[in-house]
């Protein structure tokens, strides 16, 4: 089999000569002197063993090979461009940086089993996580510091855009040696005259449990109260009350501590990634994203 041996430069200058019909104009396309481009044809002519081009003072047509090679000549420009691209996006999904931010809760006991697998599939990649309230997740996904969230709170900016991800019941967090430990569920009204380790009013969580107790006849007392769910959940394991807690903010393997449902009425919220509207986001993040929502069926 012959070997044809010329460049893609060659190749390029003949197809945009041929198109623009004009060595001058083609030259100025392709940032070249006028006698450099010509050259370059002459060198692919030479190769092919074959006149592309016919010359002439003012025109430049292309003869009957001519016709025939530019079509083949564009497909393996087309071709080539396309395979570039693809690799160029092969190669983004293997590099890069995502920065999450979200609830603690999920940072705990969620996002690990993602970017376990994501990790397997993408070990280039590195991942920042902004574990926060549900507030300060909200904000740094509207400054743009996280490429998106994971919260259990919509928004009503209409500059983000709330996807439901899973929903979540709550718990009484308890000892596993409490009396109530087997029970398959408890309602609202018995925690009447328990002590409650509770999260603090700065908790999105609070906001929630208050106006679930906020009917009951005798509404429990918080004897104890924490920031943050994992504070709260030591001073459960330690004896000191019964919490009121989202579920996965508790691992079933919790060597002390159980959740039992809480109902009457039955308490549910909504987990969902937070996005910027205006945001595209790079390759690595959105394989992130798919992952996660493949993961938990969207309500």
């Amino acid at each position: 089999m012959r070997s044809i041996k010329f460049d893609l430069k060659e190749l390029q200058a003949f197809v945009v000569t041929a198109d623009q019909s004009s060595f001058r104009v083609a030259a100025e396309i392709l940032c070249l002197s006028a006698p450099a481009l010509s050259r370059r044809v002459e060198r692919l002519e030479s190769a092919l063993g074959a006149r592309l081009l016919e010359r002439t003072t003012r025109t430049v047509k292309l003869t009957a090979m001519g016709q025939e090679f530019l079509h083949e000549a564009r497909m393996a420009l087309t071709g080539l461009d396309e395979a570039v691209q693809r690799f160029g996006d092969q190669v983004q999904l293997r590099r890069g940086r995502v920065t999450i931010a979200c609830v603690p809760s999920v940072a705990n006991h969620l996002l690990p089993r993602a970017l376990q697998a994501f990790a397997q599939a993408m070990p280039d990649v590195q991942v920042h996580v902004i574990d926060e309230n549900a507030q300060q997740v909200l904000e740094a996904v509207a400054r743009g510091e996280a490429d998106f969230g994971l919260s259990f709170t919509g928004t009503q900016e209409s500059a983000l855009l709330f996807q439901p991800l899973l929903r979540e019941r709550y718990v009484l967090a308890m000892p596993r040696s409490h009396a109530w430990a087997q029970r398959t569920e408890v309602r609202w009204e018995e925690l009447a005259g328990q002590r409650l380790v509770s999260v603090s009013s700065r908790s999105s969580n609070r906001l929630l449990l208050d106006q679930a107790m906020a009917e009951l006849p005798n509404p429990p007392v918080a004897w104890y109260e924490c920031n943050h769910v994992t504070g709260a959940l030591a001073l459960v394991e330690a004896g000191l009350g019964l919490a009121a807690l989202p579920q996965l903010a508790l691992s079933p393997a919790h060597s002390q501590v159980c959740g039992v449902p809480l109902t009457g009425p039955d308490l549910w919220r909504t987990l969902g990634l937070l996005q910027r509207r205006s945001r595209e986001l790079s390759p690595v993040a959105e394989a992130l994203r798919q992952r996660l929502l493949q993961m938990h069926a969207a309500v």
